[in-house]
């Protein structure tokens, strides 16, 4: 089973990384029976090739194993920094190139991190709203860590309670993933079906 994990920050550390290894520690540890893979997809090493691919259409070759690897993902943690009321125009840029299609049926957890609390609605305007247009799954919890919020009571249990969330859903989906189909010699080409409702 495939995690991976788009943070948008721009330092190292940044608080939107660590919100980001702690939803993923979350989502891991609550996975039933199932070997998790995590990528992590850090944007601020990606920012040139997305410039580039906004311009020209094509991504380069890091950015591609990015697309890839979110196009593949079994779930995805999404986790920016807040920036003038909303999420970052790196975030946005990423997912601006992403395949339309990429994240259709796809469960995701949201974060996002701000120096205040005023902020934390950033996750119901924006993020959500984002990722309900590209028609991924968001799961009900979604988590928001200002500056205060480290090492006080709440954070912790919003996080596990999000990451549980992800991984009932990533196994549920997994679980129900049909299996691909065996065509085989006893396929009727479509113009022979077409002809055989044709009426005389």
């Amino acid at each position: 089973m495939k995690l991976v994990v788009v943070s948008a920050g721009l330092s190292a550390p940044s608080s939107s990384r660590i919100l980001a290894d702690r939803l993923t520690q979350a989502v891991t540890s609550q996975v039933a029976g199932a070997d998790v893979s995590v990528t992590v997809v850090e944007l601020r090493d990606l920012a040139v090739e997305i410039a580039h691919n906004l311009v020209t259409g094509f991504p380069g070759p890091a950015l591609r194993e990015a697309l890839d690897a979110v196009t593949g993902a079994d779930g995805l943690i999404a986790v920016s920094p807040v920036f003038s009321a909303s999420y970052s125009g790196l975030f946005k840029s990423f997912f601006d190139v992403l395949d339309k299609d990429a994240l259709t049926g796809k469960p995701v957890l949201v974060g996002a991190t701000g120096g205040t609390p005023r902020h934390s609605l950033v996750l119901e305007h924006a993020m959500r709203p984002l990722f309900a247009h590209l028609r991924a799954v968001v799961v009900p919890t979604a988590v928001y860590a200002a500056s205060q919020d480290w090492g006080a009571e709440g954070l912790e249990q919003r996080v596990e309670r999000a990451g549980g969330e992800l991984a009932r859903l990533m196994t549920g989906l997994a679980a129900a993933r049909p299996a691909p189909v065996e065509w085989g010699d006893d396929v009727i080409p479509f113009e022979r079906q077409l002809a055989a409702l044709r009426v005389e």
